[in-house]
């Protein structure tokens, strides 16, 4: 995934991109303002700044894991 620019939600999850969540997942927390709110391009166009997208993988990494 690139440093900047934007990025589409394929190069965000894994196993392309850097965060292992599922697409309902991320959606989720997109609502709930947990991840960065998309830039809408058009009507078929959904994007987001890849600057944030990996302030939200630093951030991720510096928390220690919850345990189930």
């Amino acid at each position: 995934m690139p440093r900047t620019g934007l990025v589409r939600l394929p190069q965000i999850l894994a196993p392309v991109g850097p965060l292992s969540v599922s697409k309902s997942t991320f959606w989720a927390k997109v609502r709930s303002g947990e991840f960065p709110q998309p830039v809408r391009l058009g009507p078929g166009t959904t994007t987001w700044r890849a600057e944030e997208i990996w302030a939200l993988v630093d951030e991720r990494e510096k928390k220690p894991a919850k345990k189930r």
